[in-house]
């Protein structure tokens, strides 16, 4: 048993460090005093302060935030509603339609929006094509997360609230709404962060006008891995795990029961 457990703990660490060495690297060499990248050289932060006078990076950072962040509150909106729906009315299709974005591979996904953009809408890409194709893949793990809170929580509370006098709006206000918040903002977060790391999707629906900072860094690494590079996307790093760990907290709250029921 022992030696079982160690070969697991072993096999465990190996794969935590498949994933976590190359990261730490990029992050590491985001402060090598060299432009080439090729070796270390020495300690400096200065490859931080380039971003802040790299034009294309600031526009491509301030276009992935717009984005995202109208992405993610659209998603939470309707990804709530779309929620409350598979939990309240059992539709056999709807959780296939909400949940296939989630499920379909990204390069089918982007390849599905850009011909339904181009040749049903003859809509013009870019930055709304953007958004559209954004919302598509979001608003899947939201309604996952709050379809799970709902199921969680105990159907007696709501009769509870219609026996004592409540409509249906009021009960939606001051009973479901206060306890479907964790959900809500985890499933924002957990929006946010897919909307302003995806590169795949967004790749097909750009368009020539607009970058996202995925694209950006994208374009850069054509020529060569700079530390201007590593820098960028170790600040990109750092914004998604803190987005994740936020997120998870938040949804393992939703996933619980209300304590008191």
């Amino acid at each position: 048993m022992r030696r079982a457990g160690s070969a697991l703990w072993a096999a465990a660490l190996a794969v935590y460090a498949l994933l976590y060495i190359p990261l730490a690297v990029v992050v590491l060499f985001s402060f090598n005093d060299s432009a080439l990248n090729a070796q270390w050289v020495g300690f400096t932060t200065r490859w931080y302060s380039t971003l802040l006078h790299d034009r294309d990076m600031l526009q491509a950072a301030a276009n992935s935030l717009l984005i995202a962040s109208a992405a993610s509150l659209l998603a939470t909106l309707l990804g709530t509603m779309a929620g409350l729906a598979m939990q309240r009315y059992r539709l056999r299709l709807l959780p296939l339609l909400v949940m296939a974005p989630v499920a379909m591979p990204e390069i089918l996904l982007g390849v599905s929006l850009l011909l339904f953009f181009r040749q049903v809408l003859d809509l013009t890409l870019g930055f709304w094509s953007i958004l559209i194709a954004h919302i598509t893949f979001s608003l899947g793990a939201v309604a996952i997360i709050v379809q799970a809170r709902l199921a969680g929580i105990d159907d007696s509370i709501f009769e509870a609230a219609r026996d004592l006098g409540a409509s249906p709006w009021q009960t939606f206000r001051h009973v479901t709404l206060p306890l479907m918040l964790p959900a809500i903002a985890a499933g924002f977060l957990i929006a946010f962060t897919l909307s302003i790391d995806d590169f795949v999707i967004t790749f097909f629906n750009a368009g020539v006008g607009v970058k996202t900072l995925p694209l950006q860094i994208y374009s850069m690494i054509k020529v060569a891995v700079t530390p201007e590079v590593n820098a960028v996307s170790s600040m990109l790093m750092g914004v998604t795990l803190t987005l994740i760990i936020v997120a998870s907290r938040l949804a393992s709250d939703a996933m619980q029961r209300p304590s008191g029921h």
